[in-house]
């Protein structure tokens, strides 16, 4: 019981994995990043990463990086979302909940930043 209502508590159906320390932040520059990016999941498959981009900037501000991954296992996307401000990020988590394509998206605070990405030297 927790006050008048009885409480229910079954085992989650998907794991709570640590985040890879390889991916957390590294500087106060990185922590900074991590204000302002945004973690999005249940994304469309069909939406592209130009329809996220226009979505968030149309109801949050200014986006400065987006990554879009997926893959051909699961049924839906995830994105990070780096804004230019810190306060579009906390707008952002409002958007949980907001149809983007055919799916209800959920937005939480990112635990790592948006890094850009290592351009590999091709071998000639």
């Amino acid at each position: 019981m927790l006050g008048y209502y009885p409480v229910r508590v079954l085992p989650s159906k998907t794991a709570i994995l640590p985040v890879n320390p390889n991916f957390l932040p590294r500087s106060e520059d990185e922590r900074e990043m991590c204000s302002r990016t945004v973690y999005c999941t249940n994304i469309d498959k069909k939406v592209s990463q130009a329809e996220v981009k226009k979505f968030f900037e149309s109801a949050c501000g200014e986006v400065t990086r987006l990554r879009l991954l997926g893959d051909h296992v699961h049924s839906t996307r995830i994105a990070f979302v780096e804004f230019a401000m810190a306060e579009s990020a906390i707008i952002a988590l409002n958007c949980s909940g907001m149809v983007l394509g055919t799916q209800p998206i959920r937005v939480s605070p990112s635990k790592t930043p948006v890094r850009p990405r290592v351009t590999r030297p091709s071998n000639i």
